[in-house]
């Protein structure tokens, strides 16, 4: 395959410079969460940067992992399992799959490669370590994502940017939530206060106040969205089944009190922001933990499922009322990611929080399922146009900072 960019000759600053002089960038966002489920593809047009910028979709996917390798994604989480050499072929296996996955977004949205700028691939986390530990004389935090860029960039022609959190963590950020850049580009309001809540395998959040500016925003990961969920379902039906679809398990069941207050006592709940976590808090080990619990406390399947469930809404919705305690007014709850799609996760948050209406995210007129890859393609293009987007108040950065780095093809 001839690239349209030939690495031997072109120049990156000649490159940034004509990247900058277009007025519209087709750029493809890709994403892989923490629930694994598979990679999603948005190919978006970004016009203009900064907060003026605007994004249309032209076309969204989600296309699973096959079952080898989503499972050899679930062993890179594994601090046993994963080894230096799974983690090492991992990463370029993986940065294949989001390549190969590229190509068929660019051929289902009916476009030639020649006709994409840039991708944005935010790669697959598979360690997130936001606290400062001390290692070899050395404090630091740190995040480690997955999915060769440079295979990116050289199986597709197209130039990638990736390593989005890097950099925030580095001006002493935990690197996460990135989504507040978004939220805040697309959809301040004069008149009312939003929170866009996205539940993904985690679920975070970002408060817009009304006429917010970034220094305004409140953002932090509000604990398990769909990952306990998941992993009790997988439990329960040996694997055949991997999420509870539409939340028709939990609607059976019943939560149990007792086993709820005491996954609340869990000290991540109680920290204030900014805060971010993942699968080392909340994954197989804690699983494991509350499934002893349950089987101990004689918990039918279904109960289990429901109060895990629970569990989900009222760490989101204590998170609200903490930001209410603060004099900050909730009008608005738009939500997005997998969870958007589970029946009683979202009739258990509307009762939970009204007054505040709780939509679904698309009501906004873009994909629900597509909005962090939406955010990919929106940092990507922030990269080339040198404009900082992390959000301090919502990562603890010390100062903002262009995030991402430019791979160009081979």
């Amino acid at each position: 395959m001839k690239s349209t960019y030939d690495g031997r000759t072109c120049d990156v600053v000649q490159l940034v410079r004509r990247l900058r002089a277009k007025d519209r960038l087709t750029i493809i966002g890709l994403m892989s969460g923490t629930s694994a489920d598979g990679v999603s593809a948005a190919v978006c047009d970004v016009a203009g940067s900064g907060y003026d910028a605007e994004i249309q979709v032209r076309f969204h996917r989600t296309y699973s992992y096959p079952r080898d390798i989503r499972d050899a994604i679930f062993t890179l989480f594994d601090r046993k399992a994963a080894t230096a050499d799974i983690i090492c072929r991992m990463n370029f296996v993986l940065g294949e799959c989001f390549a190969e996955k590229a190509v068929q977004a660019i051929c289902e949205a009916g476009l030639s490669r020649d006709e994409v700028d840039l991708i944005g691939s935010h790669g697959q986390t598979i360690f997130h370590s936001p606290a400062l530990q001390q290692l070899c004389g050395y404090s630091s935090k740190s995040t480690l994502q997955v999915g060769e860029p440079t295979v990116i960039a050289g199986r597709t022609g197209i130039p990638t940017v990736a390593d989005f959190r890097k950099a925030d963590v580095v001006a002493g950020g935990e690197g996460a939530p990135l989504t507040p850049y978004l939220d805040l580009v697309l959809h301040r309001n004069q008149d009312l206060g939003r929170v866009f809540q996205n539940i993904g395998g985690i679920a975070n959040l970002t408060y817009v106040p009304a006429r917010a500016s970034a220094d305004d925003l409140i953002a932090f990961d509000t604990g398990p969205g769909n990952m306990v969920i998941d992993a009790v379902v997988r439990h329960f039906t040996g694997g055949v089944e991997t999420f509870d679809r539409e939340g028709a398990i939990a609607a059976r069941g019943s939560p149990d009190q007792w086993l709820l207050r005491s996954l609340l006592r869990h000290p991540f709940f109680a920290r204030g922001w900014p805060k971010s976590t993942g699968r080392e808090e909340f994954g197989e080990r804690f699983s494991r933990g509350l499934l002893s619990r349950s089987l101990r406390h004689g918990l039918k399947w279904e109960d289990v499922v429901a109060t895990v469930t629970e569990l989900t809404v009222e760490t989101i919705a204590g998170s609200y009322e903490r930001i209410e305690s603060r004099g900050k007014g909730i009008d608005e709850v738009y939500v997005s990611g997998g969870g958007a799609a589970n029946r009683t996760i979202m009739d258990s948050l509307r009762r939970r929080v009204s007054p505040a209406k709780v939509f679904d995210y698309s009501l906004l007129g873009y994909p629900s399922e597509a909005k962090e890859s939406m955010l990919m393609a929106l940092l990507a293009s922030e990269k080339i146009h040198g404009n900082p987007s992390n959000v301090p108040t919502a990562t603890g950065a010390g100062r903002r900072v262009v995030l991402g780095e430019l791979y160009i093809p081979a």
